[in-house]
Parts: structure tokens; sequence; C-alpha cells
């Protein structure tokens, strides 16, 4: 017998073969086993030569199982799916057409007979069947094909769950299956060669010369010349070209086709709530598909199984990647319904602020309204939100005349309360207030070069403060009570339940278990029994203590307001009034001495909430690299305010008013958004609309030049003594 080092695989061409305990010999690069060796065995005295009919001597004891102790697994032939939409037969048609005239597909057992002979003519077993080896085409397009099937099946439970979820257009799923079979043609996973070339490259990655493995384990498999299974590297380049996440881009793309108002955030929210399918969609997948066949042996939960969640932008430039992949011009995003959204779950008037909103949006026109595929610009809902701010800050005047700080007081003294407001944080930097202050889009139209008082001007501005007030105490309410939770973390039977259909979802015990699944039960109604008894109010109590000993530690001079608010409202109450609400104070000297105590214990009072309101907002925008300014005292012009930043020390500081600061902190809540982003995109919002005005008015105080056209041009001809149109014959 030849030494099989010396000789050639059949398959592939490479010289060098190696046996394995099977008795049989494979090739050292792609695993084929050749066919015309096999290892017998037999030692030479059990070996019996009688010319042709020579062999060897057969004990039963030494005969060879085939496949060991392992199950015969036959192979699932994939059916047809029934899909949704009449585009998705249209995609398997022209996904399959090209597979059936290319590689045939895995055979089962066949039994040939002849017309004469009774029984089968093809070698077999007598103990048992045979089972037929998947070839190589085999084992790509097993792969490929399930692979694909299985993220459309994945977008088809989406669409679905949108539809009847969320009360979603259907219109999404003839777009999502349009889209879908136009990236799955753009990724080239079903070229003739793609296969040849994936191993290929998983060749090339690696500079180190192959060396000799003896494969114990997926022997059977195809492997490249450095060992590794080629049905791992075809499935990872599966998902490099088409991500899992692939399927929650073609849901997300199809609604802002149909013009939907969803965001990235809520599909991202919903995925993982699980009531977009998303983390849990394999269970579904495999019982449409089947269980994996020989040729595909990987499991369906590793398969479409997301190791991770997909982040908010990542979502956004995922689907402009994929409409940029296929040629697909997108249209801007909704703007009115989006912005309709956000204007609700603020629980500001729609009707007064969305029409100025549009007209904002639909003259500047940002760029911002667009799918970008940059995955480190802003968000198309930082435009969106941007474009509400600015609205808002110019129909309620919100240009740091400190109306907030006004509202803190209703009872104090004007000019103390301004005297109070007016001074300058010690942290502040006083060249960043003479910039926020000054910095203004437009020319002064209405100074006060000799800076006069907020006051003087009140009777300006005063429907907008009061206005403004009233905003800014709904906009403070909101932000409290605004909370982006998931569905699954409001009680524990919901999260327990959220943990068996989506995060363990087709776990199972190996083994049944009665008395486990008994003390599971018992352990359950104990804790439904229990779980409004006396420790849950024990954990309340220390939970209330515990806030005590925060708010001493806070200082004393939350206690002296609190001692001091008790105090006005006594007095308040049994301060003896009219029927008109009028204090009787000329009955008795001491009760008017008692009602002047009274007066400048609500004045310090006031005070003394107004400072504690001030500081625990100084603390929150300290938090976020912001600094406080005080209201405005010396005036020069009344119309919009622009803000700047700066960078101190390698990263931005912002300074802002009381009243910007509280709005833009609840509309970044709404959007999801960090209040430093949400501030960066309103300045380049603003930005934008001074470069708008300044071309406006530029272009408007132009000066056409002399030209030589007699329509266009007021100065008349040199050689014009004839009326061309005949005027002189016109009578009047």
């Amino acid at each position: 017998m030849a030494d099989p080092k010396n000789l050639a695989c059949q398959s592939c061409g490479f010289v060098g073969l190696s046996s394995d305990s099977d008795g049989y010999f494979y090739c050292d690069r792609c695993g084929a086993q050749a066919e015309d060796f096999i290892e017998t065995g037999v030692a030479d005295e059990d070996f019996v030569d009688k010319g042709f009919g020579g062999g060897a001597v057969y004990v039963a004891s030494l005969s060879r199982r085939v496949g060991g102790s392992q199950s015969n697994i036959k192979p699932e032939p994939l059916s047809q799916p029934e899909f949704a939409t009449p585009n998705s037969n249209l995609f398997w048609n022209s996904l399959t057409q090209n597979i059936d005239n290319e590689a045939t597909p895995i055979k089962k057992e066949e039994e040939f007979y002849e017309a004469d002979v009774d029984g089968p003519t093809g070698p077999a077993d007598f103990g048992g069947s045979v089972k037929v080896k998947p070839t190589f085409e085999d084992y790509y397009n097993e792969i490929r094909i399930r692979y694909v099937l299985g993220l459309q099946y994945m977008i088809q439970f989406q669409c679905e769950a949108l539809v009847r979820e969320f009360k979603v257009s259907p219109l999404i799923c003839g777009l999502a299956g349009t889209i879908w079979m136009r990236f799955v043609a753009c990724s080239a996973v079903f070229d003739d060669d793609w296969a040849d070339h994936t191993i290929q490259n998983s060749e090339m990655e690696r500079t180190d010369e192959p060396e000799d493995h003896k494969r114990q384990k997926y022997r059977d498999e195809p492997h490249n010349m450095y060992g590794q299974r080629a049905v791992m590297i075809w499935y990872r380049s599966l998902r490099k070209r088409i991500p899992l996440s692939c399927s929650l881009g073609v849901s997300f793309l199809a609604c802002h086709i149909a013009r939907e108002a969803i965001l990235p955030t809520d599909i991202v929210k919903w995925s993982l709530e699980g009531k977009v399918p998303y983390f849990a969609a394999f269970v579904e997948i495999e019982k449409c598909i089947g269980r994996p066949s020989s040729a595909c042996p990987i499991s369906s939960r590793i398969m479409f199984g997301p190791s991770q969640a997909l982040p908010f932008q990542k979502l956004e430039s995922l689907a402009a990647i994929i409409a940029q992949s296929i040629g697909l011009d997108l249209p801007p995003v909704n703007f009115y319904a989006i912005a309709s959204r956000y204007l609700q779950k603020l629980c500001l008037p729609t009707e007064k602020i969305l029409p100025h909103a549009c007209r904002i949006s639909e003259w500047s026109m940002p760029p911002g309204l667009w799918l970008s595929t940059n995955e480190l610009r802003l968000p198309t809902r930082v435009c969106v939100m941007s474009i509400l701010i600015v609205a808002i800050r110019i129909l309620y005047n919100i240009h740091g005349f400190g109306v907030w700080e006004k509202s803190l007081s209703s009872h104090g003294d004007s000019s103390s309360t301004s005297n109070h407001i007016g001074q300058l944080d010690p942290m502040f930097d006083s060249e960043m207030l003479d910039d926020a202050g000054e910095a203004s889009g437009s020319p002064c139209q209405d100074a006060d070069d000799l800076g006069t008082n907020y006051y003087r001007h009140s009777s300006q501005v005063q429907k907008s403060k009061l206005d403004a007030a009233e905003l800014l105490r709904k906009l403070e309410a909101r932000y409290k009570e605004i909370a982006n939770t998931y569905e699954y973390s409001k009680d524990l039977p919901t999260y327990l339940q959220y943990c068996k259909d989506v995060a363990f979802a087709g776990l199972e015990p190996s083994f049944e278990d009665h008395d486990e699944e008994k003390l599971i039960e018992e352990f359950w109604d104990f804790y439904q029994n229990e779980k409004d008894s006396e420790p849950s109010e024990d954990f309340e109590e220390g939970h209330r203590a515990f806030n005590q000993k925060r708010l001493r530690d806070e200082g004393l001079a939350s206690h002296i307001s609190i001692d001091n608010k008790r105090i006005r409202d006594e007095g308040r109450v049994s301060g003896p009034s009219s029927d008109d609400g009028t204090s009787h104070a000329d009955e008795s000297r001491p009760r008017l001495g008692g009602d002047k105590n009274s007066e400048s214990n609500d004045q310090a009072s006031a005070e003394t909430l107004q400072s504690e309101a001030i500081r625990r907002l100084k603390l929150d925008m300290e938090e976020n690299r912001f600094y406080y300014i005080p209201p405005r005292v010396k005036i020069k012009r009344l119309d919009y305010l622009h803000y700047v930043r700066k960078k101190d020390e390698g990263a931005y500081t912002y300074a802002a008013h009381a009243d910007y600061y509280i709005l833009l902190r609840a509309c970044a809540r709404v959007a999801q958004l960090d209040i430093r982003i949400m501030h960066t995109g309103v300045l380049s919002l603003e930005k934008r609309l001074a470069w708008l005005e300044n071309r406006i008015d530029h272009c408007l105080h132009l000066t056409p030049p002399n030209v030589s056209c007699q329509f266009c041009s007021d100065i008349a001809p040199e050689h014009a003594d004839d009326d061309s149109i005949g005027l002189s014959n016109l009578n009047i």
C-alpha cells in the first residue's frame, strides 16, 4: 500500500492524507474522505490469500459499526413557508430559482431496483440504513438559505407586531418586503463564488504556515487549510454582510418611508420589552423552518439570537446605510407627527406651538431632518426638538428675563428679589455672561444703552411673562413625572414573565422534576401572600428614616424654610380678614404689630424658599456642566437671546438662564437625550437660522448692476428715438 502522505486528494488536489480512528483517510486541507483507500486493521496471519476470492477472516467482535452509538440524523428538507404578502412569494422564488439549478439537495436513502432482480442492488450494511453525508455544496447552500429565510421571518414578525400592537399602517409590510429583497440582492451572498471566496479570504487573513490537524470532532465537515470549520466561516460571513440588526433597520426604514411617527427609541425599547420580536424571535423562526439539519449544524438560538441590544443612533444610521445600498432616496422625517407626539408628552398646547414650529421647519429645512449614514451625527429627533424649543422661546419670550425666579415668591418685594437673584455666581465667569447676554442674531432694534431696569420693561412683556410662568410650572412638573422605564420593571410578576418569554426563551429543564416545580409554586404563593404585609411596612419606615437623615445632612437651611413656611401658614390662617379678603389691621395697635411681624416672617420665608430653589437648580446644572446665569438686569435688546459654549480645560462648559435650562431639561428627557447634546442641537439650529436671516437681509439690500437689456435696466438706450411699443399712440 502506498504512503498516504504522498497521495493526492480527489476533491482539492492537495497532497497528503491522514488516517482517523474509523479506518478512513481524510484530506489534510479540505477534510474530504478518500474513497479508494481504507485501513483494514487486520493482522497478517488473519489475511487469507486465495487468489481472486482472498480476504480477511471475519470476526464479529471486531466489526465496525457505522456512526458509532449515535443515532442516524435524517436531513429535513425546507418547505416553502406561507408568506403574508405577495412580494414575499416573489422573493422566495427569486432566491431558490438559482439554487435548484446549481446545487443538488441532500439525498435521502434510496433503494435501487432492477426489473429482474429482487431486493436492493446498492451496497448497504445489514444492520441498518446508510447515512448519506452532505456534500460541500449542501453545507453552504443549507446555511445560506436558512439564515436568509430566518431573517425574513423575523422582519415579517416585527411588521406584524407593529401593525397589531401599535396601530402602524399595514403598508409597511409590503415596503419591508421590497426593501429586504433588494438588500439581499445587493449583499451578494447568493453569488456563485461566494462560498469559495469566503474560504479563501479566511485563509488569507492568516500569515503563518498551515499545520497538520488531526480532527477527531467535526471530521465530516469541510475545513480550510488551517483546520477551521467552513460552516462557522460561512456563518460569520453572513452575520457580517447581513447582521441580525438589519431586521430592525428594515422595519424602521419601512415605517420611515410610510411617514409613520415611529422613532428609533421606540423600536429599540419595544424590542427590549419583547413587544417587537427580536431577542426571542428564534423560537418562532424554528417553528416555521424546522430544526437544523445535518448540513447546518448550528442551533437556531446561536444563528438568530442577538448578543446585545442595538443603540438608538446605530439603528438610525443602519437604516440610512440600507437605503443607500439599494439606491433609495429618503424623505425627511415626518416633522408634524413627531412634533405632535413630543408636545402631547410635554402637556403643552399643540394648536398654539405646532403651526409656528412647522413654519420654522419648512422655511429653514435643516439637514438634520434626514437620516444619515454617519453614526456620530446628531439624531433626527434632536433637530425636531430643537425646532420646538426655538418656537417655544419665541412664543413665550424666554430670553433670560427671570420669569422662573419671579414665580418663586409672589409676596416678596420686587426690589429685594431683583437684588438677590442679580448677584453673580462666584463659580461663573463674567466673560461668559457677557457673551451670553450680548450674542444676538439680529441687530439691536430696541436698545436702552443706559441700562434700564428689567421691571421698567415689564409692561411690554407682561403677557408673555405670565404665559411663560405657567409654561415653566408645567415643564417642571412633567420633568419629575416623565420616567423612561421599561414595562417589565413595574413589578416582580411582570419581570418573571419577561424572563420566561424573552430573556430565557426556549430554555427548559433538562429533566422533569415535579418536586422542584412544586417547590417553586409554594415559594410563589408565599410571595403573593406576604408581599403586602409587615416586612414591606418596615422597609418603608426604614426608607423614610433614610430620607430624613439625608435631609438633615443637606443643611440647616431646609429646616428653617419648613419652619418659616409653617409659621407663615399659621399666621395667615389665624389672622382675621373681612369678606373681601382685607385684614382688619386698624382694630387694635398690638394686632398691627403682629401683622408687621407676620409680613416680615413671610418675606424672610419667601427669600429662604427662593434661595433653596435656586441652590437646588444650581446643583442640577453643575451636574451637567452648566453654569447658572442670574436674570438680566441691564437689558440692551428685547429680541432673541443666543447662548454660547466655551472650552474649559479641554471640556465644553455651558451657560444658561434658569428659564431656558428648565425648558431644555424637560425636552431632553422627553427625547431621551443628554441635555448637552440637546443644547448643542439648539445652538446649531440657531446658527443656521441666523445665517439665513443674514443672507436674506443681504439679498434684499443688493443693488442690481447696470445691464444692457432694455427690459431689465432703468437707463434708456442711447439711440431710442422711436417708441418701440407705441406708447405715443395710446389715448389716455
